[in-house]
C-alpha cells in the first residue's frame, strides 16, 4: 500500500508526544506513514531529566530529500508538521512543503503550530514562533492550534469567543485555510467542558467534550493524528474532528482508570483503530 501521510514531528523514547503519539492512530486506521523526526529525545520535558537532542536541520533536510527520492510525495495526500525544535528545522519543512506542492499539487498540508498552551505558556524559542508565523502558517491548508496558540498566531488574546472569531478570520486569510482550535474554554462553555471549534465555511461549529481531571502532554498530537487519518479515509472535516475529539477523550478516560498520567495508547489500540471509513 502506498504511503498516504508524511508526518514531520518530534520523536521520544518514552511517552507519547509528536510522532510518538500521531503515527500509531494513523497506522491503526489503515494508513502508511512516512515518519520524519525533528527531535530524538528520551522523553518530553515534563520530567526531571531529558536526554537526546533536537536534530540538526541538515539531517532533517536530508531525511526529507530521501522521502522525495523514494517517490513518497507523489503517493501521499497529506503532509503533517508538529514540533519543530528549531527555526532552521522549520525553514527546512517550509521548503519541503513548497517542493511537494510542485511535485503533487493536490497534496494537503496540515500544520499543528506547536508553541505552547495555557498551562505552560510558551515553550519554544522566539525564533521558532517567528518561523511558524512567517513561513509555515501561511502555507497551511488546515491548522490545528490550541486556544493559546491561536492567540500567538493572531497576535491578540483569544480568551473570549469574539476574540477567537477575530483571530480565526486573520489566520484563515492565508489560503482560506480550514482551522480547528482545540482545548477552548469561554464564559458560555458548559461547566466542566472544553470545546474544539471548527472553522470550515461560513459558520464555525463548536464541538463540546467533557473536561477530565488530567492534563497529559501529547493530546494535541494525538488529535491531529486522528484527524488526519480520518480525512485520509474520506471523512469530511467536521466529522473527522468530532471523532478525533471523542477518541482522545476516551483514551484519557482509560488512562485515568489505569492510574497513569502519561497517555496509554497500546491498551487502547481498539479505540485508535475504530470507525475506519474506506476511501470512496
Amino acid at each position: 500500500m502506498a504511503t498516504s501521510i508524511i508526518s514531520i514531528q518530534s520523536q521520544v523514547v518514552h511517552g507519547h508526544v509528536g510522532n510518538s503519539a500521531a503515527v500509531l492512530p494513523m497506522q491503526a486506521r489503515g494508513l502508511n506513514v512516512a515518519a520524519v523526526p525533528t527531535t530524538l529525545l528520551s522523553n518530553h520535558p515534563g520530567f526531571e531529566t531529558m536526554r537526546g537532542r533536537v536534530l540538526e536541520s541538515e539531517l532533517v533536510g536530508d531525511l526529507l530529500r530521501g522521502v522525495e527520492e523514494r517517490g513518497l510525495i507523489e503517493t501521499s495526500r497529506y503532509i503533517v508538521s508538529g514540533y519543530l525544535g528549531s527555526r532552521a528545522n522549520g525553514e527546512v519543512v517550509a521548503a519541503f512543503v513548497k517542493r511537494a506542492r510542485q511535485i503533487n499539487p493536490d497534496i494537503t498540508y496540515i500544520c499543528d503550530p506547536v508553541m505552547g498552551d495555557s498551562n505552560l505558556g510558551v515553550f519554544v524559542a522566539d525564533q521558532v514562533i517567528e518561523c511558524l508565523l512567517d513561513h509555515l502558517v501561511p502555507l497551511a491548508d488546515i491548522l490545528t492550534p490550541n486556544q493559546f496558540e491561536l492567540g500567538l498566531i493572531a497576535r491578540n488574546s483569544s480568551s473570549s469567543w469574539s476574540q477567537l472569531e477575530l483571530g480565526a478570520s486573520h489566520v484563515r486569510a492565508y489560503r482560506n485555510a480550514s482551522l480547528i482550535v482545540t482545548g477552548c474554554a469561554f464564559t458560555d462553555t458548559p461547566r466542566n467542558s472544553l470545546e474544539n471549534v471548527v472553522f470550515d465555511g461560513k459558520q464555525p461549529a463548536r464541538l463540546i467534550s467533557p473536561r477530565l481531571p488530567i492534563v497529559p502532554v501529547g493530546t494535541g498530537d494525538l488529535f491531529t493524528g486522528l484527524l488526519t487519518a480520518n480525512l485520509a479515509n474520506g471523512r469530511p472535516l467536521m466529522e473527522a474532528a468530532s471523532d478525533a475529539a471523542k477518541v482522545v477523550h476516551d483514551v484519557l478516560q482509560s488512562t485515568i482508570a489505569s492510574g497513569e498520567h502519561e497517555m496509554q495508547l497500546a491498551q487502547n489500540i481498539g479505540l485508535l483503530a475504530s470507525n475506519v471509513v474506506d476511501v470512496a
